[in-house]
């Protein structure tokens, strides 16, 4: 199915070139000059790579036929992840390339959406936030508060964030998936 220029809204899921896209910013430019055109950025969904894209006012793109499921991560085998789908119990494997970034924040038994392209998974769509316990950090230095100081902590599920001094190992902190970057303590 084939949709028009018109049509476009941010979060929607186009192919182009053959592959998978989101659209993440859009806007419509009418210049004094010359014909309308659509200003946009679009993210491919198999790589994370985002591209600035133009379109002719009117131009037709195809759909992308992506399925979101909600799934639940298992476990580890070697370089493949596995992930359970809550409604039918089927179990995928996915290796670690497809995963990108997300595996430093997979927690046992955690949520994820998984995004289906053609019948194959893509991509894994992390919570924005996770709760971790942190495994290692050295402890903050008596005296050294200056506004804003960090520390690196490890966390359990072997991401390294950047920390507040007062943060102590076995202490459950709230991360930001997106960023990667500390929240709060929990």
């Amino acid at each position: 199915m084939a949709v028009s220029t018109s049509d476009f809204r941010n979060g929607l899921k186009i192919v182009l070139d053959g592959e998978p896209f989101v659209i993440r910013e859009f806007q419509h430019v009418k210049p004094g000059k010359g014909g309308a055109f659509v200003r946009t950025k679009v993210k491919n969904l198999r790589t994370g790579q985002v591209l600035d894209r133009r379109f002719r006012a009117g131009e037709r793109v195809e759909l992308a036929d992506v399925e979101e499921r909600t799934m639940q991560y298992l476990y580890q085998d070697g370089d493949q992840y596995v992930f359970m789908d809550q409604d039918t119990y089927d179990q995928v494997h996915l290796d670690r390339s497809v995963l990108g970034d997300a595996v430093n924040f997979l927690k046992e038994n955690i949520e994820v959406q998984v995004l289906f392209w053609n019948g194959k998974p893509i991509n894994v769509e992390l919570p924005a936030f996770i709760e971790a316990t942190v495994t290692r950090t050295d402890p903050g230095v008596k005296g050294d508060t200056a506004s804003g100081a960090t520390k690196p902590a490890t966390l359990e599920t072997g991401a390294v964030v950047q920390v507040p001094l007062f943060i102590k190992e076995g202490e459950t902190i709230r991360v930001d998936t997106r960023s990667g970057s500390y929240v709060e303590r929990v």
